[in-house]
């Protein structure tokens, strides 16, 4: 399981690099079209990791709810981000990748509520999730880096 969170560390240092190479105003810009921003983009990461894997073990997040809300699925932007909120998904890139490899280390994820994603994958487990996770954020990677070079 260690690739996993290497993997998942790796894909977190390159939206830290977008994060440090672009301005508060680049974050913020919806290119034509597209439906969000690159600072959404990254901070849905957040979100989804954050609901694939605790939520759907029937445990509390690391992040907080209205978080989860504000950049789930479905959503978009909904005025500028702050320079304090992107201090804050910087810090929760980290955060949130270092917390589920120490929870998973702890072995606290010992129910998970199957759960079919929108493009087909059946999730069972834990395990299934993180992989899943990667997966995602490697599409929305993808999006970041279209979206990089019209803002």
């Amino acid at each position: 399981m260690n690739s996993v969170f290497e993997v998942q560390k790796t894909s977190r240092e390159i939206l830290l690099k977008v994060l440090d190479d672009h301005s508060l105003e680049q974050l913020n810009k919806i290119p034509e079209g597209f439906n969000n921003n690159l600072i959404w983009n990254i901070a849905h990461c957040i979100a989804a990791q954050q609901s694939l894997i605790y939520k759907l073990s029937g445990l509390p997040s690391v992040v907080p709810e209205d978080f989860i809300t504000k950049y789930s699925k479905g959503t978009k932007p909904e005025g500028d981000v702050s320079l304090a909120e992107v201090d804050e998904i910087r810090r929760l890139l980290s955060a949130t990748v270092h917390q589920a490899q120490q929870d998973f280390a702890d072995k606290i994820f010992v129910n998970y509520k199957e759960y079919t994603t929108s493009m087909g994958f059946t999730l069972r487990n834990v395990e299934d999730a993180l992989s899943f996770n990667n997966y995602h954020e490697g599409t929305h990677l993808g999006i970041i880096l279209s979206i990089r070079k019209l803002v």
